[in-house]
């Protein structure tokens, strides 16, 4: 590939990246309002975020997990929020997937840290992996409120509380995508709970949020 060939490759990425962070805007927009709406309630309840998923998006689950335990912005301090990846434990997930199969890695997690009134958050761009699945199967059983964050393809979307679809079937894009969805919903999510006011350090809890 020469210097020109190169070019070109980048532009054209970037436009298709473009294209899509523009349909998301006009087709997930409500979704992700929703599923900001439904996390911030359940922190609110004293509740937590689990994420689950497989690979980029296992990475993307210790990335929204971070930005919510840390922060997203130093322009917004705030107290942590609680949210765990099912991803990030390797004596667990080895252990679950060599007593039950790695079909069930997240659903026995789900089994073991959910809670009624917390949030399940699924992240598939197949749609179709068999222990996302499981976990938020599990979940709804608990019962979990449940969101899926996955593109056009497979029955998460279907069987997610809700479902924010990224309008592709391209992997990479998809996960461009997704990243981006994340870091709204997360923004989302600690302004709702803290009303843009400035806190610092751990002086308010989020069982305190909204009593001002």
């Amino acid at each position: 590939m020469n210097d020109g060939e190169a070019a070109q490759a980048v532009r054209e990425h970037l436009r298709i990246s473009a294209a899509l962070q523009r349909a998301v805007e006009e087709q997930c927009l409500d979704a992700i309002v929703a599923a900001a709406r439904t996390i911030a309630s359940a922190l609110r309840g004293g509740g937590k975020l689990l994420l689950c998923g497989n690979g980029g998006s296992a990475a993307d689950c210790q990335h929204m997990a971070g930005e919510l335990v840390s922060r997203l912005s130093a322009d917004f301090p705030r107290p942590a929020l609680p949210a765990v990846a099912l991803t990030t434990d390797s004596s667990i997930l080895t252990a679950l997937s060599n007593d039950f199969g790695f079909e069930g890695v997240f659903a026995r997690q789900v089994q073991a840290l959910g809670r009624s009134g917390d949030v399940l958050l699924g992240i598939s761009t197949s749609g179709t992996s068999p222990n996302v699945l499981r976990a938020i199967e599990a979940a709804q059983r608990i019962p979990m409120a449940t969101i899926a964050l996955t593109g056009t393809q497979g029955r998460l979307r279907a069987l997610a509380d809700v479902a924010i679809t990224v309008p592709s079937s391209s992997v990479q894009h998809m996960q461009e995508a997704h990243l981006s969805v994340e870091h709204i919903l997360c923004y989302l999510v600690e302004r709702d709970l803290y009303h843009g006011a400035t806190t610092t350090g751990s002086s308010l809890a989020v069982s305190e949020v909204g009593r001002e």
